[in-house]
């Protein structure tokens, strides 16, 4: 498949794999139970699972899913390209029904970021980016995915923030995010802070809206990497905090360290 094909794949899957969760959001029966490390679970996360993994298995490159996340190293260190995909990124929020959830597919070859689609069932707002093309966001009722692809979507954003922006989690904010935020005040004086929940605070920094997203706490790479190749391909970076270097995936150990996107 080319780069065109491999991206409109992806967008199409989260799409419709957006509608499928949607259709559980409306209901009334989220299914939910808790997996083996008491994070829940619900139907929605599995009906997206199963129909992102019908688009991705035509381009006959494996897939590494949180819901099916037990391949082991041995197999996937084999593997120079493959998908990353949450199926629902922000269950809790997801079950809060405030809307801040998302779709995250990314395709990850020799272990960076080459495409990232994150949506967002409930604004039916899409995020993508590719190497070559940069990064944008629309609304998929506006146009086509793919098609007139002019400025207007392009990101980031032109945004006349008065104060320095941060976005941070709003489910886990750590004692170490509150302190690395303390020291930003010292740089920055009054600093304005977002919360957000799921790959959100990702895209936010990659759009504009965020200049800075700290992350010391627990993630996954399936959390961020469809995020990550949102920011990277807008200019903006994700830095392992431990490495100090742009962070890798397909790794031995799938938690991510400690982070900063800006």
């Amino acid at each position: 498949m080319t780069q065109k094909e491999l991206l409109e794949t992806a967008i199409f899957a989260a799409i419709e794999a957006g509608e499928k969760i949607l259709s559980i959001y409306n209901s009334e029966d989220f299914g939910i139970e808790n997996k083996s490390d008491d994070s829940p679970l619900t139907k929605a996360d599995l009906l997206a699972h199963h129909c992102i993994l019908s688009h991705l298995e035509k381009t006959n490159i494996p897939v590494l899913s949180e819901e099916g996340a037990s391949i082991p190293y041995t197999q996937r260190s084999k593997w120079d390209k493959l998908w990353i995909v949450d199926p629902l990124d922000g269950t809790k929020e997801f079950i809060k029904r405030n809307g801040e959830f998302t779709v995250n597919i990314a395709l990850v070859i020799n272990q960076t970021p080459f495409l990232g689609v994150v949506y967002v069932p409930v604004t039916r707002t899409i995020y993508f980016g590719t190497e070559g093309l940069g990064s944008y966001s629309y609304v998929v009722d506006e146009i086509e995915p793919l098609m007139n692809l002019d400025d207007k979507f392009k990101l980031p954003k032109t945004s006349s923030r008065p104060l320095y922006t941060i976005v941070a989690s709003r489910s886990h904010l750590s004692n170490e995010t509150v302190n690395f935020i303390e020291d930003l005040r010292k740089t920055h004086g009054d600093v304005d802070i977002v919360s957000k929940g799921s790959s959100l605070k990702l895209c936010m920094v990659a759009d504009g809206t965020a200049d800075c997203y700290p992350r010391f706490a627990p993630t996954m790479e399936w959390d961020i990497a469809a995020g990550h190749a949102v920011c990277k391909f807008s200019g903006k970076t994700v830095i392992d905090w431990l490495t100090k270097n742009e962070m890798k995936y397909n790794r031995e150990n799938l938690l991510n360290n400690w982070f900063v996107v800006s």
